[in-house]
């Protein structure tokens, strides 16, 4: 079943890049030589290969950098072409020349992407904070408060480098928390930009009383065993929960999951057995999944990332569909739920429909009105 899922995905995505190389084929061939063809061909082919050639060749700067920007150039010109072939079909309802049509149609295409490939990189590299205020009825820190800075979905790697790991520290120092958390995928499948770009030591500078604590996500992955990731984030001075439960200042308790994706996870009935259900609980679980159980477990606070909000629109109508929140706030019962669109971006360093962002809580327990 696997191995034809595969090939129909294979059959596929051939069939969307035949379909993006013909039409600008189509579009240039007036202003080409023959000749170019095969160079034509041969830089298609090498394109619609980069992001697998990445994959596979670890650690290769050059191939991950044209393997993420192709996969923005696939997504959006499989969304913009069919308007565009639709747009001239319909002009062949009106006296336009049809040479006139073909050239400017494929102008304003350019001009399209180039400006949707900007915007996008403005998303995803200009985090914005979002703040959330939630009760939870429970006894909390002596202040009745507790300000959390959450971030997710960083994925470090060589387009999510030192530069944005900066710019996420001093965001989250200038909201001054209390605590910070930090639900998966940290990194991207990969460590070896993580510890070539001296993120760990960048990570190291975020100041929080209480710490600093991470759960892990499903491209927390690499060729390499966990356990050595989780020392290298703890290197830099996170707290990783990897199916453990901590209590921290106040009474509050930390729980944090494996991902979802991780057949060997233990089940949450397990992690609150021994939990103190009278003081707050907060659940870091990468994928928002399960708040069924999350509620039935007495979990007050589920912190989640994964879904990037679609990242490129309309993938936030596919995320709104597959989760119950997929981004911002939702309360079932007394379970309160905060889904970030996350800090970084998985594969193109593009965000059309979602943005950065960086995630202030103002917790406010019994304490705080009594």
């Amino acid at each position: 079943m696997v191995i034809i899922l595969g090939l129909v995905f294979i059959l596929v995505y051939g069939l969307i890049v035949f379909y993006i190389g013909w039409s600008g084929w189509r579009w240039i061939k007036p202003a080409v030589s023959g000749r170019f063809r095969l160079v034509y061909i041969t830089t298609l082919i090498f394109l619609a290969l980069s992001l697998i050639l990445s994959r596979v060749v670890a650690g290769s700067t050059v191939l991950s950098v044209i393997g993420s920007y192709w996969l923005a150039l696939f997504s959006l010109l499989a969304m913009l072409l069919p308007l565009v072939h639709l747009m001239i079909w319909l002009t062949k309802l009106t006296r336009l020349p049809r040479h006139a049509v073909q050239k400017w149609s494929g102008v304003l295409t350019l001009i399209v992407l180039i400006a949707l490939l900007g915007y996008g990189s403005f998303n995803a590299y200009s985090p914005v904070v979002r703040s959330y205020d939630i009760h939870i009825d429970k006894p909390g820190p002596e202040t009745g408060e507790l300000h959390i800075v959450m971030a997710s979905d960083m994925h470090f790697g060589y387009l999510s480098g030192k530069a944005h790991a900066e710019r996420m520290v001093e965001e989250i120092n200038a909201l001054k928390p209390d605590i910070v958390l930090l639900p998966g995928d940290i990194v991207d499948d990969d460590i070896v930009p993580y510890k070539d770009k001296g993120i760990g030591g960048i990570l190291a500078e975020i100041k929080a009383p209480l710490g600093v604590f991470a759960s892990l996500g499903n491209h927390d992955r690499f060729k390499g065993e966990t356990e050595e990731l989780i020392a290298l984030l703890e290197e830099g001075g996170l707290q990783v929960l990897y199916d453990e439960t901590i209590e921290v200042g106040g009474g509050l308790t930390l729980v944090g999951r494996k991902d979802y994706s991780d057949p060997d996870r233990a089940s949450l009935a397990e992690l609150m057995a021994d939990v103190d259900r009278s003081g707050p609980v907060i659940l870091l679980e990468h994928q928002p999944v399960e708040f069924g159980v999350a509620e039935e477990q007495g979990i007050n606070l589920m912190l989640s990332g994964h879904t990037h909000r679609g990242q490129i629109a309309p993938g936030n109508l596919v995320t709104d569909r597959l989760f119950e929140n997929d981004w911002g706030y939702l309360q079932k019962g007394q379970m309160h739920s905060v889904v970030s669109s996350g800090f970084g971006f998985w594969g193109p360093p593009i965000r059309i429909g979602s943005r950065a962002e960086v995630v202030s809580i103002h917790v406010h327990f019994q304490s705080s009105d009594s």
